[in-house]
């Protein structure tokens, strides 16, 4: 593990420890605040991610954005990272091994943030944070505490964009976590 930003960074700069690096534009490492205290990970980028080297950016992001704006979460205020960190071909779900070549970049982010809560958007964030054996339609919503971090697991803004009911719940479950953060922040 890395113990400053710098290093993390310099680290992943010309990966090539899987094959998402073959077809990739930017590596999307993450961004935000690098002291936050809520941390959103997502699957990993999209095309406008992978054309601008910026985590949600393209439709889903801006929805994101849209439901931060109206619970008033300043997304300059929270770190944002996915899975991995390439794009996966036609927007894919990562295979375990890309996965698994990305996930000690992401572990070292959460080490260095040092948030107190952690959204998890979607399934693939859910499965491979916390365990194979979480799904998100059962998970979402509940609040899932290990290692001193609450993580809220809810769907990804992708997902919202396919199916509309869906923006309600996400539209809960992000002002939960505006609750949680003003009890635990006081």
């Amino acid at each position: 593990m890395y113990e400053t930003w710098e290093e993390l960074e310099n680290s992943i700069r010309d990966c090539k420890k899987c094959k998402l690096c073959q077809n990739r534009n930017n590596i999307v490492f993450g961004e935000g605040n690098k002291e936050a205290d809520i941390m959103f990970i997502g699957e990993g980028p999209g095309a406008d991610e992978d054309s601008q080297g910026l985590p949600f950016v393209g439709k889903a992001g801006q929805l994101m954005n849209k439901a931060f704006q109206g619970l008033g979460i300043d997304r300059s205020k929270v770190y944002i990272a996915n899975i991995v960190k390439c794009r996966p071909p036609l927007n894919r779900v990562p295979e375990d091994d890309e996965v698994d070549s990305c996930l000690d970049y992401l572990r070292n982010q959460v080490m260095l943030v040092k948030p107190k809560i952690i959204v998890l958007l979607g399934s693939t964030a859910l499965k491979n944070i916390l365990g194979k054996e979480y799904g998100i339609t059962a998970s979402r919503g509940n609040w899932i505490t290990q290692k001193d971090i609450l993580y809220m697991p809810t769907w990804h803004p992708a997902a919202l964009l396919r199916d509309e009911d869906k923006k309600i719940e996400f539209w809960k479950d992000l002002k939960q976590v505006v609750e949680k953060y003003n009890e635990i922040t006081g």
